[in-house]
């Protein structure tokens, strides 16, 4: 089958679906498919890219260019990532022109929280023709069944496919040495560290995070804090809150960290915690599981399954609640490693992507014998 991904960005350091995209194209092309990435902004990587054109702002109402048209004419489906980048309409518009099916990935653009940002603009936005974009789509992939409840009061017309995502666990074969990561970044050196990993943004709850440390900090003294991500936009507001609360010395902002020091980091954490306002679906959690690692997330990060399977705890959105449960983990060793294990075989029976490529492959011909049936 011949695929392309498409997405506004391929660069690393803009979150989740850079990530993702690239990751299931891999995985796709390990299973005999042809796969390509689309995108304005490149990245390096094993899997053959296309350059995009930029669309600015118009994309909504420009007409496919002959060049983004000859992009597109050879692919069976298109997997379109995002929402609100100018150059997905495009996209679609093309594609709709091609008589070629599209599936959906929103990453949790659409939910409430999503779109009560810039509220008026993104109401617009679905008035002036992002609606018709989404609509015309074979189907809309969904994380979880959170996004799809939160979804409802779009009434969209494609229906939902709830598939996860999912990680690589030969990157972690052998298992990741939590000494490269000690060795190579000013940190806590041989102290045991509550590990944060994510974009450093408003939506990640940064501030949450910051108080809930303040809350066990006296109790656990030995214990610091690593903030690992690249800076969208949170992270001076981060250190003069820690900086308040008189953390400084405890805390350490690495800034992003890929690759072997990304994977040592996490394998070297005692818990690590992402208390967000908002996800779609978060790799990073899936990472932390799969290193061994238990987890304390927010109830907005959609992942009931972590609290399910005894992988670490599920809280309300406030630092008190994320407070208490950094306490219980961090205050029990046993029960460390018991969530540990768990979530380890959580990943492995469920979230990997050899299984996430397959199923969204069985989605392409579903979607693509639809669009042949309607022709018909």
């Amino acid at each position: 089958m011949r695929i392309i991904h498409v997405i506004a960005t391929l660069d690393p350091a803009q979150g989740g679906p850079p990530v993702i995209a690239e990751n299931l194209a891999k995985a796709q092309c390990a299973l005999g498919h042809d796969v390509c990435l689309a995108a304005e902004v490149l990245a390096s990587g094993p899997i053959r890219r296309i350059q995009l054109p930029r669309h600015g702002s118009i994309g909504l109402f420009r007409q496919p260019t002959q060049e983004l048209l000859d992009v597109f004419r050879e692919a069976d489906v298109l997997h379109i990532h995002g929402v609100w980048e100018p150059v997905l309409p495009a996209v679609a518009r093309a594609a709709r022109q091609l008589g070629r099916p599209y599936v959906f990935t929103p990453h949790g653009m659409l939910d409430p929280w999503s779109l009560a940002q810039k509220k008026w603009k993104k109401k617009l936005a679905l008035a002036m023709g992002y609606r018709r974009m989404l609509n015309g789509a074979g189907a809309l992939h969904l994380g979880n069944e959170d996004e799809r409840k939160l979804l409802e009061p779009l009434r969209l017309r494609p229906p939902y496919e709830l598939i996860s995502n999912g990680i690589f666990l030969d990157e972690l074969d052998p298992p990741p040495d939590p000494r490269i990561f000690r060795s190579r970044q000013p940190g806590p050196g041989d102290k045991p560290y509550v590990l944060f990993l994510s974009r450093l943004h408003y939506k990640k709850g940064l501030d949450l995070l910051a108080d809930a440390f303040a809350g066990v900090a006296d109790k656990h003294p030995g214990v610091d804090l690593v903030v690992a991500g690249p800076d969208g936009g949170e992270e001076q507001s981060f250190r003069q809150r820690i900086d308040r609360l008189g953390l400084t010395s405890r805390t350490w902002v690495t800034g992003a960290l890929y690759g072997a020091e990304k994977w040592s980091v996490l394998a070297g954490a005692l818990v690590f915690c992402l208390p967000s306002r908002q996800e779609g679906f978060s790799i990073a959690i899936l990472e932390a599981l799969a290193c061994r690692v238990p987890v304390v997330i927010s109830d907005q990060c959609h992942f009931p399954e972590v609290a399910e399977a005894g992988a670490g705890l599920v809280v309300p959105l406030n630092a008190d609640a994320v407070a208490k449960a950094l306490d219980l983990v961090l205050a029990n060793a046993a029960e460390r490693t018991r969530m540990g294990k768990a979530g380890r075989e959580l990943v492995e029976s469920r979230y990997t992507w050899p299984k996430v490529a397959e199923q969204l492959v069985t989605l392409y011909h579903r979607v693509v014998a639809a669009r042949h049936g309607h022709n018909c």
